[in-house]
């Protein structure tokens, strides 16, 4: 009876798991950005763990639009959703130009809403991807069908029948990179108007004139006495030892980037990689201590807690680089929760500064 007891709450669990993961899985349709004119949006997310994967579509009309490659994350305790436009796919022009929203890749943070009778929203807002610019606000509706089709419809209409496996969810992902059209470097000529070179003449080479050399009588030939010389000593091998972490940040210039309060019990930061999973690996140093070492950046959060009561008036945190990645400079996605209040920031480490963020007590 127990484990028949156990075996219904994992079921309850996992059926629980994927209705939440179906509810944000599919196509949400609104607009995102300010003013008389905010830009029209299509956006299909699929959600693989806490990942998120699918396409972008800011359009005005079927043919005039721009498609995006789109990553991000779902926090299914908080209903947090956030994601960005990772690659431009494809353009399509048509008379109108596209407005604002869609010209750059977009960052968005939005609450997943769902009031009932099938309603689903997401609600929050837009910035630029580099500058964190302010682009407006931001509301779509999911809707049953979408007007741009792609590669993601299968997995969508699907998902519950067995798209939903990570491995099929990455292929797909993946495709937009095999089908994109190569970049044309060069132009070849045809073969009918391809000249043939003349050929070039060798220069013939220049008459050696070999002069003799007096010839010196036996008796008056001098004697040429030759020291011994020194031996010559190899350059010594210099081997310089590459710098440790804590030098790193000694040396360094300390870049503040945001300035938060701090209240309640306990601070919570996640940190991601901001851009292409590339290789990026930091540590984290807490008023002039390390504190955290070697963190790996990825489409997951790596999760770092500081209890208040242990912290200063003013605290600096200091991300350092460890390394570049493949793609420099190291940039790393922070989002802290304070006292219940969220906070975002892009911070951005090189071999000559480290972000800082200072975390100030308020009363």
């Amino acid at each position: 009876m127990k484990l028949r007891f156990v075996y219904l709450l994992a079921v309850l669990f996992l059926l629980g798991t994927t209705t939440q993961a179906q509810m944000i899985t599919g196509v949400w349709k609104g607009k995102v950005g300010n003013g008389l004119r905010p830009g029209r949006l299509e956006l299909k997310l699929i959600q693989r763990g806490d990942s998120l994967f699918g396409t972008s579509y800011y359009y005005e009309s079927a043919n005039n639009y721009r498609r995006y490659a789109v990553k991000g994350y779902f926090n299914n305790q908080t209903n947090e959703v956030v994601w960005w436009d990772d690659e431009l796919i494809e353009a399509k022009t048509g008379r109108i130009n596209i407005t604002s929203p869609g010209t750059v890749p977009l960052l968005m943070e939005a609450d997943f809403n769902c009031p009932g009778a099938g309603i689903m929203m997401l609600d929050g807002k837009a910035v630029t991807k580099e500058e964190q610019k302010n682009k407006g606000d931001l509301h779509l509706d999911k809707v049953e069908q979408p007007q741009f089709n792609d590669e993601w419809n299968f997995v969508i209409d699907n998902y519950t029948v067995g798209a939903n496996d990570p491995y099929f969810i990455d292929s797909v992902a993946a495709i937009h990179k095999v089908t994109k059209q190569p970049e044309v470097i060069a132009a070849t000529p045809p073969p009918s108007v391809v000249t043939e070179q003349p050929k070039r003449e060798e220069p013939k080479p220049e008459p050696v004139v070999v002069q003799q050399q007096p010839t010196i009588p036996k008796e008056t030939k001098p004697v040429v006495k030759t020291a011994n010389k020194p031996p010559v000593k190899e350059p010594a091998v210099v081997t310089t030892k590459p710098p440790t972490i804590t030098e790193k940040f000694i040396e360094r210039k300390k870049v503040l980037t945001t300035e938060l309060p701090l209240l309640g019990d306990t601070i919570e930061i996640h940190f991601y990689d901001n851009a292409e999973i590339d290789g990026d690996s930091i540590s984290l140093f807490m008023n002039n201590r390390l504190v955290f070492e070697h963190v790996k950046l990825s489409d997951k959060p790596h999760v770092v807690k500081f209890a208040v009561k242990e912290l200063s008036e003013t605290n600096e945190l200091v991300m350092v680089a460890e390394n570049l990645g493949a793609i420099p400079p190291n940039t790393s996605y922070m989002i802290a929760y304070v006292n219940g209040v969220r906070y975002s920031a892009n911070l951005e480490s090189t071999e000559n500064s480290s972000a800082m963020i200072k975390f100030v007590k308020k009363e």
